[in-house]
């Protein structure tokens, strides 16, 4: 299994703080965010390579964090070949470079490079499997049901499929949201191209997993624990205080 980190992203939420620095490696007591995602993803034994998919304007930044690490897996670099805000190819865009760019053929986890979570990553894809080829998405539950207008708000049936994705509603039905968190069986990557090329809208992955789970079985689990999406400056500094 392959594991894929978004984090070509711009992050103009951010700015200045992100003008020249890319967000998955702002720090959040004192380690980047990054660094809490590739800890998880390395206590994983069936995952044997690690990419990272970045843009020109931010690879020479992430090789130099590269350089100074020392990881246990194997973490390979993808630079999506974009400069600005205004060409970025959007969440599934980089999913379908960086699997076209690397030959990726075999199951893939997909994590945003932005989303700090403590949740038990084996346990998510001890449930992912028992559902391949379906594909599994990572949801949790907020505290505050106003704050799901943000994200792309769930709905699950009782077996744990998904079969209601709205999102960003105004007026948000349930407090259960999608991460960033996607377990996308090899069968299931070439439909990334097929979704391209009938929707085009390739900036974030809840309009794919909402076309997806009209044509294949896709699974919710949901997350313990706590989650920031760090976003804008409110999140980063929440996760700042309270993440653990």
């Amino acid at each position: 299994m392959k594991a894929l980190i978004l984090a070509a992203g711009y992050a103009t939420r951010l700015y200045p703080l992100t003008k020249e620095y890319p967000k998955p490696l702002l720090e959040v007591k004192g380690k980047a965010i990054i660094d809490y995602i590739i800890d998880k993803l390395e206590a994983v034994s069936a995952i044997d390579e690690i990419f990272v998919v970045t843009n020109h304007k931010f690879a020479g930044v992430f090789r130099a964090w590269l350089k100074a690490k020392k990881p246990q897996k194997k973490i390979t670099l993808v630079d999506d070949l974009t400069r600005d805000n205004r060409d970025r190819l959007g969440a599934i865009g980089d999913i379908n470079f960086a699997v076209e760019d690397q030959g990726i053929d075999e199951d893939l986890l997909v994590l945003g490079g932005d989303n700090l979570f403590s949740g038990d990553l084996e346990q998510f894809l001890i449930f992912a499997r028992k559902q391949a080829p379906a594909a599994s998405m990572g949801v949790y539950r907020l505290r505050r049901k106003k704050e799901a207008s943000r994200y792309g708000v769930v709905k699950l049936d009782r077996r744990k499929r998904i079969v209601g994705l709205a999102e960003k509603p105004r007026s948000p039905q349930s407090a259960l949201v999608a991460m960033c968190l996607y377990y996308l069986p090899a069968s299931s990557l070439r439909l990334i191209q097929e979704y391209m090329r009938v929707k085009r809208k390739t900036d974030t992955t809840g309009g794919y997993i909402s076309w997806l789970k009209n044509r294949v079985a896709v699974y919710g689990y949901v997350f313990g624990g706590t989650w920031f999406d760090i976003g804008d400056f409110k999140y980063l500094n929440a996760a700042k205080e309270k993440f653990a």
